[in-house]
């Protein structure tokens, strides 16, 4: 008699010539080790979720991935959710890419005095002239934000979302998330769109014409999503305010449905990035019966794994 107790029997990887992304994944569901399990669970619970046509699907990011070079896989994968909550600085990064920024592979260990001295910012192992960053994002700003204001359909007041679409439509860059949002019809929160370079942007436009930001009228309509939709599911990649703004609003229809999270950061420091999904349960964010998982482990890993598996793209 089999021992209840034991689990799938552990099974060794067999590579073979020219194994396709999902046998590999195939394979490795016997597989014992750290993150390995967690993220062919994610796989599964993610596939399941984005099949669930009766689902209301969040992605969720911060901006540095975007500066990485997963803002292509990112923008791919815009039409398979519903809606994107991010943060203020994945506006800066997209359109300085759309506009033609160049960002290059550097250092963690470089020495950043110097690159202070040589006008190039650091970003984690990249670097960016900030000619290709802060003039980009403010020259392409500009020229976004005075058409918004001289089109017939000029309203005064927006919301983030409600502006992010505008950028939206008159950009070009198939690669922009913004873009892609905008052609698949996925509005993209930003509760913390000011902290940034748009946001001062905003700022300056504001001071010398008749602009205003409702940061109010996103809220409503999460609201509205929060009680409107019965089930909601969610791929949180990092933590912080793009993450807390999914499960915030998801507790009050009883918590997320599905729920994939990616992270790096550790619990023990307190933080909201290095809470468990597990811990989202007892505040409601998540159901007690909701299928779920945390990945800890590298996005720029294990993201274009997770849909090259899925076929998101």
């Amino acid at each position: 008699m089999a021992n209840k107790t034991l689990g799938r029997e552990i099974r060794d990887i067999v590579l073979t010539k020219n194994m396709s992304v999902k046998q590999l994944i195939s394979s490795m569901k016997s597989i014992g080790g750290f993150s390995a399990q967690h993220m062919v669970n994610g796989i599964g619970i993610l596939g399941e979720m984005l099949g669930d046509k009766s689902c209301y699907n969040f992605l969720s990011f911060p901006a540095d991935i975007v500066a990485t070079g997963l803002r292509g896989a990112l923008a791919q994968s815009v039409k398979h959710f519903d809606a994107i909550i991010t943060t203020g600085g994945m506006l800066d990064h997209d359109l300085a890419r759309a506009y033609g920024g160049r960002y290059n592979l550097g250092s963690f260990y470089a020495d950043d005095a110097k690159l202070h001295r040589e006008k190039v910012y650091r970003l984690g192992n990249v670097f960016i002239e900030q000619k290709e960053y802060g003039l980009a994002v403010e020259n392409y700003f500009s020229k976004i934000m005075n058409d918004i204001y001289k089109s017939d359909d000029y309203k005064v007041e927006y919301s983030a979302s409600e502006l992010t679409r505008e950028f939206g439509k008159r950009m070009t860059d198939k690669g922009s998330i913004i873009r892609q949002a905008y052609l698949h019809n996925v509005p993209i929160f930003n509760p913390g769109i000011l902290d940034g370079a748009f946001g001062t942007q905003l700022s300056i436009f504001s001071q010398t014409h008749n602009f205003k930001l409702n940061l109010m009228r996103d809220e409503l309509k999460l609201s509205d999503i929060a009680f409107d939709h019965k089930k909601t599911g969610a791929l949180m990649i990092g933590g912080g305010i793009s993450k807390h703004h999914v499960i915030w609003w998801s507790q009050f229809k009883g918590g997320l449905d599905y729920a994939v999270y990616i992270t790096t950061a550790t619990q023990y420091d307190g933080s909201l990035s290095g809470a468990r999904l597990t811990e989202a349960v007892s505040w409601g964010k998540v159901r007690e019966k909701a299928k779920y998982t945390t990945i800890d482990g590298d996005a720029t890993i294990i993201l274009p794994v997770v849909f090259a598996a899925l076929n998101v793209y």
